[in-house]
């Protein structure tokens, strides 16, 4: 079975963050690119391509925890944020 399509399954899904860091993202004023998180998950040391974010925000990747305290900082949110 391809990962592609194992993802549509909430089960099989790698993470349970994506979602909403994807509607964060988007709700964000101006909206922020996933090049922009790229760039500002990387002023912070974490260093993640635009491929790599789209593929959390699919939930095809599993997301490491300094990347999620990443995230929210980059976010302006407080961490529990990205578990609502």
């Amino acid at each position: 079975m391809l990962l592609k399509h194992a993802v549509k399954n909430k089960r099989n899904r790698r993470n349970v963050t994506g979602n909403t860091i994807l509607r964060l993202r988007m709700a964000a004023h101006p909206k922020i690119t996933q090049e922009d998180m790229a760039g500002r998950l990387a002023r912070q040391g974490v260093q993640l391509i635009q491929s790599q974010i789209a593929k959390i925000e699919s939930g095809e990747r599993p997301v490491l925890d300094y990347e999620l305290t990443a995230f929210a900082k980059a976010l302006k949110v407080p961490i529990q944020a990205l578990f609502d």
